[in-house]
């Protein structure tokens, strides 16, 4: 396993840290994860090697932190970085905050955590957090020791992110970023922003939720088998961040043995800066296939917005997109169902109008609406 400087912490953690959001769970209910088989995969990763542990709050609906500390039991504790993260959505007092921190580490069965994130950062809840004394909530949760480094995690626009990381004295922040995201939220201007700021960066969703891994299309297979040195899709994913200085640790939601073999491998053997100029254009190739596999050519400008029944279009159309450039529509259905609003949901459309008289791309937003409420409704 490599190992690399996390930032202004000066702590050595692993290039790969194990994401536990993504537990194998009993009869496909989140909430009953499979204790004993999670418990070994944890273990085996750390004793091949890895050091920086990633759980939170909401995870398996609230059972991911219980398990992870069993996991963390005889010994383990003391051999890894463990982070969480502060569900910053149900803070309504500066009192609350002490609270879940407080419940989490009885959860956790540790008296500290080594690295607490302040949870999934948007405008409204950043805004929120503020007006709650986030600021004195950090201060002090280092000084009593209950927490030895603070950062974020982040799913917002670049501007926010740029202030956020100008408004606190963080250590490191997390961002979902990879090879198809260089662009999306903090995207590749805000790795180099924060690492420039001296922050360790940790990595979310570097196979976009394995979509970059798994029903892969031929002609996206048909670039990766002409790279001189034959790779996974995955591997390839996880290559292209790692060949970043800016990069602290690449989080994978790891809960397959063999899964976890491969990417330790990769991790004990990818150095920064390692990729050929051939081997980055291959990846450009691939990222351009994926773009143009898209049905609707929206670039997220936001002009349809607000829309005066309340649907959420670029949101609807990143999902339809993606199913399309993925070729996997029963994961985005999932995502649809979960992370689109009912309010904000495509079938809430009454044609107006409006949006396609605002849309700088011309684009034909009901019958696209349409798709969408036809393919995930």
């Amino acid at each position: 396993m490599l190992y690399r400087k996390f930032g202004k912490t000066n702590e050595e953690v692993s290039a790969l840290g194990f994401g536990c959001m993504r537990f194998p769970v009993i009869d496909g209910k989140s909430d009953q994860i499979d204790e004993k088989e999670a418990i070994k995969q944890i273990r085996y990763a750390i004793d091949n090697g890895v050091n920086y542990i990633d759980t939170a709050y909401p995870y398996h609906e609230g059972m991911s932190e219980i398990v992870t500390g069993k996991a963390l039991k005889d010994g383990y504790r003391e051999k890894v970085f463990l982070a969480t993260k502060l569900p910053s959505w149900l803070i309504k007092s500066r009192e609350d905050m002490d609270k879940y921190l407080n419940e989490q580490l009885e959860k956790l069965g540790t008296d500290y955590i080594d690295f607490y994130l302040v949870h999934t950062l948007t405008k409204n809840l950043w805004s929120s957090l503020k007006e709650h004394d986030i600021f004195d909530f950090l201060d002090t949760i280092v000084k009593d020791g209950r927490v030895k480094h603070v950062g974020f995690s982040f799913h917002d626009e670049l501007p926010l992110f740029k202030e956020i990381v100008d408004s606190y004295d963080w250590e490191f922040c997390q961002i979902q970023y990879n090879f198809m995201d260089q662009n999306y939220q903090a995207g590749k201007e805000g790795l180099k922003y924060a690492s420039n700021k001296g922050l360790g960066v940790v990595i979310m969703e570097p196979l976009r939720g394995g979509s970059l891994a798994r029903n892969i299309p031929d002609d996206i297979k048909a670039v990766w088998d002409k790279a001189d040195v034959k790779r996974s899709p995955a591997e390839w994913g996880l290559r292209f961040l790692w060949d970043q200085p800016e990069v602290s640790v690449v989080l994978s939601g790891m809960n397959d043995m063999n899964h976890i073999d491969e990417n330790i491998k990769t991790a004990s053997d990818t150095c920064e800066n390692s990729l050929t100029e051939k081997e980055k254009e291959l990846i450009d190739e691939v990222k351009n296939i994926y773009l143009n596999r898209m049905v609707v050519n929206c670039t997220d400008c936001k002009y349809c917005m607000p829309c005066p029944a309340g649907v959420n279009i670029p949101r609807n159309f990143e999902i339809l997109n993606g199913s399309s450039m993925y070729n996997d529509v029963e994961h985005f259905k999932w995502m649809y169902n979960n992370f689109v609003g009912r309010k904000e949901k495509a079938f809430n459309c009454v044609e107006c109008g409006k949006c396609e008289e605002a849309c700088p791309q011309h684009i034909h937003i009901i019958d696209n609406l349409k798709k969408v409420t036809d393919l995930f409704e």
